[in-house]
């Protein structure tokens, strides 16, 4: 489990730049599982799960103490960290490094989406980013709807001065 709270590398801001529609409170990372989802503690302590899944930020206790002693449940663990997912998906070759996750071609918040046909190793902050911005543009949708996927190619940076 210790794993997950290896975050001092990643750059909270970053993490959250899509996702400030969500999140727009001064948040520090403390925790994060394999597929991206991140555990973030406000000012006043508590700590809320940003299921990057679901589109969701939830409160899950009021301090970061209690958020570790309930972290070390096998019930917590289990929902939060995702344990035995994890290790099938690195039974599969799939084990991402300090800023990497677990991503799938189809986005899992979709009926068709979160297969192992289509996992991958992605960059942290890409596939976090991109998740971000997915929700926000689905997120006024009624439970069910059906939404065209269209992804459009990076714009070529500026060659100014060539």
């Amino acid at each position: 489990m210790e794993k997950w709270f290896e975050v001092a590398e990643l750059e909270t801001e970053r993490l959250l730049a899509d996702w400030r529609w969500l999140c727009p409170s001064r948040l520090s990372l403390v925790a994060r599982n394999v597929f991206g989802e991140l555990f973030l503690q406000d000012e006043t302590g508590s700590v809320f799960w940003l299921n990057t899944t679901t589109g969701k930020l939830n409160r899950i206790s009021n301090s970061h103490s209690d958020f570790l002693k309930l972290a070390q449940t096998a019930e917590k663990r289990r929902e939060w960290f995702v344990e035995r997912e994890a290790m099938d998906y690195a039974r599969l070759g799939l084990v991402p490094g300090s800023t990497q996750c677990i991503g799938f071609g189809v986005p899992a918040v979709f009926a068709e989406g979160g297969t192992p046909a289509t996992a991958y190793i992605a960059d942290i902050y890409e596939h976090v980013s991109f998740l971000g911005d997915l929700h926000r543009q689905i997120a006024s949708l009624p439970e069910g709807s059906k939404v065209r996927l269209r992804v459009n190619p990076p714009k070529p940076a500026s060659q100014s001065g060539i």
